[in-house]
């Protein structure tokens, strides 16, 4: 009984993983606007994922132990790009993908680095819904924020503790 019931954690995971930013992003597009949506949660966020992806493609980890990743960080180059647009500042984006391709390199240079960036994971993870919460409270306002998005996010970070 019990793997029956990881394994369904385990895909259900992966499902929701694969279409986890899509309301956010449908609620940003049906509202031509990213208002209440905070651009430094959302860097944080890609950073975070990057930074895991990149310690296990580092450590040859299998595939399926990290292929929702991808997908998560196509989702949240897509939003973050919707956002730029929306605020105009979409001559930023080629800023943060120098940056993060810089970041993606530099990870590996000394296995150290790799090492301190993947314990700092949770940290990040943290830090950006605490910066989308931060931006809530300041603006008093949460605009396009889709609660679907975010109970999906709990639920994976609560189905990943017991798988």
């Amino acid at each position: 009984m019990a793997p029956t019931l990881l394994d369904l954690a385990h895909w259900s995971t992966w499902a929701v993983c694969a279409v986890i930013k899509l309301p956010q992003l449908a609620a940003v597009l049906a509202a031509c606007s990213a208002q209440g949506l905070s651009v430094g949660s959302l860097l944080l966020e890609l950073a975070g994922f990057l930074v895991f992806l990149r310690y296990q493609i580092y450590y040859g980890y299998p595939l399926q132990t990290y292929l929702e990743y991808p997908i998560i960080i196509a989702q949240d180059v897509i939003l973050l790009l919707c956002i730029l647009h929306f605020n105009g500042k979409t001559k930023r984006a080629l800023f943060f993908a120098v940056v993060f391709w810089g970041g993606w390199y530099m990870l590996t240079l000394q296995k150290w680095i790799i090492d301190l960036a993947m314990n700092l994971c949770t940290f990040i993870s943290a830090a950006s819904k605490l910066a989308q919460l931060q931006h809530l409270w300041q603006s008093k306002d949460s605009g396009q924020v889709s609660a679907l998005t975010w109970s999906m996010s709990a639920y994976t970070c609560a189905s990943k503790l017991q798988t």
